[in-house]
């Protein structure tokens, strides 16, 4: 079926009359143009029960629309552009109230993010982090451009993972290796799906020691070696 022309109300730019009521609109009144009746007032037109959104808010716009059942876009003619222009969308109360409950839902999300992403960045040492990265480049050329991101894994504080280790922190050749070798081994190989399935973790890891010195390979400079 095809999609049907949505319904426009426009802002008069001069004193208006409804032509079914006749009742006098006066200037800047809002109404509507339904053919060979002329135009009406919103209450002629069955839409004063609808409630003015204003542009601005794209997703509550977006949300409302699909909420509301019946809907109508309201214009505004621009002297300055010689167009009309949108200015809202008058809806149902009831899809507005819906459609603000939604976005409210989704800021929530959004400041949980936020605060997330916060406390990580506030659990990492930019500068030794940044030092991590380097060093990893400097025993890994090959890695493929992960070693800001394996970096911030091993180094974030409190965590107990390698990069806060002592020798760590001295960027040790063997310590940045564990790090890496643990980037490998949970991104690389299947070693999580076995973990999942209910292998224990020696014997997965004894079935992804091949694959992790493969991709060391790989990324290693030449005649470096690594032990997993």
């Amino acid at each position: 079926m095809a999609k049907t022309e949505d319904l426009k109300v426009f802002i008069s730019n001069r004193d208006s009359t409804c032509d079914e009521c006749h009742e006098h609109l006066g200037h800047k009144a809002w109404i509507t143009l339904a053919g060979e009746r002329g135009a009406l007032c919103l209450a002629c037109a069955d839409l004063d029960h609808l409630v003015f959104l204003p542009s601005g808010d794209a997703a509550l716009t977006r949300r409302a629309k699909k909420h509301s059942g019946l809907y109508a876009v309201v214009l505004k003619w621009s002297r300055a552009r010689k167009r009309y222009e949108r200015q809202g969308l008058l809806v149902k109360e009831d899809a507005l109230a819906t459609a603000e409950a939604e976005c409210l839902a989704d800021e929530d999300a959004r400041r949980r993010s936020r605060e997330r992403e916060a406390e990580r960045r506030a659990e990492l040492d930019e500068e030794y982090v940044r030092k991590f990265a380097e060093r990893i480049r400097e025993l890994f050329p090959g890695c493929p451009g992960r070693e800001r991101s394996i970096a911030e894994f091993a180094c974030r504080k409190y965590s107990g993972r390698v990069g806060r280790s002592g020798a760590a922190k001295q960027l040790d050749e063997d310590a940045i290796s564990l790090a890496v070798i643990a980037h490998v081994r949970h991104v690389e190989t299947e070693y999580d799906a076995l973990l999942g399935g209910g292998m224990d973790r020696h014997d997965a890891r004894l079935c992804v020691r091949a694959r992790i010195q493969e991709v060391l390979a790989d990324w290693e400079a030449p005649d470096h070696e690594v032990a997993s």
